[in-house]
């Protein structure tokens, strides 16, 4: 069967190409795993035991290690995640031995606006049902282990508001004296629920619980997701769940996962997630997918463990950053690189006509409404003022000192005067360029962009992070704010300056890296700032702890961690072939 984007629908081709896919089993045989180092989920889907693998591999040579991130998208994506794919079937197509990873979806956009992250067209990952819903279970273990750390705290402060420290110690417990309106965690569900944002919780009696302000964020933001992200073993992981900080106590002290007794408990829920999914191309190259989204208020990686095994199994290893380079590059620039020890040979930024339009001035472009024709028309000038856009993330990247790719991912309404623009500009700004057409025509559409990265692999780079640990915390946000976003300066509500000197004052706390969550939607931190925003100042209202995930996380200006539903979402055009049980209108 053809199978053909401009005639059927993403479900519909990753449904076909199920129909050939290479059994699970033969996807690891060929990347050169062995059979005991395969946990199969079914015929087509398996977890890999990273530690025997790397155990057997750990002296092989290193694969070219390339990032993909973007420049600032529209609220409907411009196709990284299509692109990585794309790029793991071009490098296949040159004869190259190609493991990908990418993220795994959350229940929130798939659900939602955006749907599934399985790429597009020609270049999606498969089988499209289980990497969109379920997988093998990792975000439900996440969503579980966060969850029970929270039933810890709060029943803790149930049994010490209604007992004495008499009846406590005949418990086994000694009084926290947790402050109720210093408590940092709040539960997680993987669904985009703004109702669930601010609650009280414990109405009832003494037995109904401690009652209090409390809420919901969206699983993916959770400190147990970024754990996973960043953990390089089980013993690493169980290190990190210690040192969550759940809670204050009345005297300002941490409160921690371990002071609650329940770090073992959640690292058990979270023994099996360790290990990376295995999945598969359209094309049948293998693909990791490992680890949460949403670098705007998480790291947003595919996980350390993913790429340590892939670049010890592949000539290239593609992995991707979630949104534009200002902050899903910028996390893996300064956070999972110093992290994982592992350095990038080439970095793609990927660009569509269409993003560059609407930060040239374009009409605002909105989830569920149709393009306004400006977008199927040619109009360069539009093109090559929206370029601004671009070239921060070209800077951004040559900061890090890697010569960043451009990929120009081509929609068949692009025309060659629109895209010869973007080529010209990328190239004065120090980057290579290819235009691609993978979502079209897959590993054949993707060769120029793999030829690009080939030989942005084999130039000699000088990479080196933005800043040192030992660089205070507010000059590193001032340093983000101004060398990546463009600011003018950076601006502290009085929280969120009383916790930037108590954590520069804490000699542990200090030397943190540094997660910033800010919309994905622009440079700054105001989603209705398009282009390259000028003279403004980056406000800080909050600042976060991660302390078992190693980050100090600055909150800019009005974002949430518990994104909203749409008046018009993706769960409506879901449903289930009753006859067969495929699910259908997943995209």
């Amino acid at each position: 069967m053809k199978l053909d984007p401009t005639k059927m629908k993403d479900w519909q081709i990753a449904e076909a190409a199920e129909l050939t896919m290479k059994p699970v089993s033969r996807i690891a045989a060929e990347m050169g795993l062995k059979d005991e180092e395969l946990i199969p989920y079914g015929r087509y889907l398996a977890k890999v035991d990273y530690l025997k693998v790397l155990d057997r591999v750990h002296s092989n040579g290193d694969a070219k290690y390339v990032d993909v991130t973007a420049i600032t998208p529209t609220p409907l994506g411009e196709g990284k995640t299509t692109t990585s794919i794309g790029l793991v079937e071009g490098l296949g197509k040159l004869g190259k031995r190609v493991v990908g990873a990418i993220r795994q979806p959350s229940g929130g956009p798939t659900f939602n606006i955006k749907g599934s992250a399985a790429g597009g067209g020609l270049a999606q990952c498969i089988p499209l049902t289980p990497f969109s819903i379920r997988l093998t279970g990792d975000i439900d273990s996440i969503t579980n282990a966060h969850n029970l750390c929270m039933v810890a705290l709060t029943s803790r402060m149930q049994h010490e508001r209604n007992y004495d420290d008499v009846r406590l110690a005949k418990g086994g417990l000694k009084r926290l004296d947790i402050d109720p309106k210093r408590v940092q965690m709040k539960w997680v569900m993987d669904f985009c629920a703004q109702s669930l944002r601010n609650i009280t919780i414990g109405r009832g009696g003494d037995k109904d619980g401690f009652e209090m302000e409390s809420g919901f964020a969206i699983t993916v933001s959770s400190e147990v997701m970024a754990i996973l992200a960043v953990s390089k073993n089980l013993k690493d992981m169980r290190e990190r769940m210690a040192k969550i900080v759940v809670a204050y106590d009345k005297k300002g002290g941490e409160v921690t996962a371990h002071d609650l007794e329940v770090d073992g408990a959640m690292t058990a829920w979270m023994v099996d997630a360790l290990n990376p999914n295995l999945l598969q191309t359209v094309e049948g190259q293998p693909v990791f997918v490992h680890a949460g989204p949403f670098a705007n208020i998480a790291i947003g990686q595919s996980s350390i463990i993913a790429d340590m095994v892939g670049t010890k199994l592949a000539d290239y290893h593609v992995t991707e950053s979630g949104f534009g380079a200002d902050i899903g590059f910028e996390k893996f620039w300064n956070l999972k690189c110093r992290m994982s020890g592992i350095k990038p040979n080439a970095v793609v930024i990927v660009a569509t006509v269409r993003a560059l339009k609407m930060h040239g001035g374009g009409p605002a472009v909105k989830p569920g409404a149709p393009l306004n024709e400006v977008y199927a028309k040619e109009n360069v000038a539009l093109v090559e003022e929206g370029c601004q856009n671009l070239v921060a993330h070209i800077e951004t990247v040559k900061k890090s000192g890697v010569r960043p790719v451009v990929c120009i991912n081509s929609f068949y309404t692009d025309t060659k005067a629109e895209i010869e623009a973007i080529r010209k500009i990328s190239e004065q700004s120090g980057a290579l360029v290819a235009v691609s057409e993978h979502w079209l025509r897959g590993g054949d559409g993707a060769k120029e962009l793999a030829e690009a990265v080939i030989q942005a692999c084999n130039e000699k780079n000088n990479f080196k992070f933005l800043y040192e640990l030992s660089t205070p915390l507010r000059q590193r946000i001032e340093l983000i704010a101004k060398e990546v976003y463009g600011a003018s300066g950076v601006e502290y509500t009085s929280v969120a300056l009383e916790k930037a000197k108590a954590f520069e004052a804490d000699p542990v706390v200090k030397t943190l890296g540094t997660c910033m969550v800010k919309t994905h939607l622009s440079l700054s931190h105001n989603p209705d700032f398009k282009g390259r925003p000028k003279d403004w100042l980056l406000p800080i209202r909050d600042i976060m702890i991660y302390k078992g995930a190693g980050f100090i996380v600055p909150i800019a200006g009005d974002i949430k961690l518990m994104p909203g539903t749409a008046s018009n979402p993706a769960f409506k055009n879901i449903d289930v072939d009753v006859e067969t049980g495929k699910v259908k209108g997943l995209f």
